[in-house]
């Protein structure tokens, strides 16, 4: 006769070892850039409406068994009107996170690298980023919400296209 206790343990290991996770083990700034070139006289030209350009990408790669490090790269730049030589301030940073993700089909594990996890680690990069602008003597420069999921479709769309061509 079994022992109730002991298949409860067994079938509880086993959902355990089963069990699709992904984990957040440790976030860290990699590399971080502020360059406000033309200080003290471009402090009062960010009231003129500036027009700032972003550009984000992402880079996922295997560290070691389970454990990815994904990282967000976000450079913004601001230039007064549209005189792209004249800029006022620009930001590069590189943010990045270990996960730990266990038992996720290949197809999983690329959203989760690509949209799930650069989800998580977006709000951290971006207070980075308003900190950093603030401290530069500007406004906080606030990012919208990225919707990782989208650019993901738009890179697809656009690979798409060109293996059509």
């Amino acid at each position: 006769m079994f022992n109730n206790k002991i298949i409860y343990n067994l079938l509880n290991i086993m959902s355990k070892e089963n069990s699709k996770n992904i984990r957040l083990n440790s976030q860290y700034l990699k590399d971080l850039s502020f360059e406000n070139p033309n200080a003290p006289s471009s402090i009062p030209k960010i009231a003129n409406n500036p027009n700032i350009t972003f550009n984000i990408d992402v880079k996922a790669g295997k560290v070691s068994e389970d454990y990815y490090e994904v990282n967000l790269n976000i450079n913004a730049k601001a230039v007064e009107g549209d005189k792209p030589e004249s800029v006022i301030f620009l930001v590069e940073l590189n943010y990045a996170a270990l996960f730990n993700i266990v038992n996720l089909s290949e197809d999983e594990l690329k959203k989760a690298l690509l949209i799930d996890c650069p989800t998580l680690i977006f709000p951290f990069a971006r207070r980075i980023i308003a900190d950093c602008t603030k401290d530069g003597g500007f406004p906080p420069l606030l990012m919208e919400p990225v919707n990782f999921a989208a650019i993901i479709a738009q890179q697809n769309q656009a690979s798409a296209g060109q293996t059509k061509q």
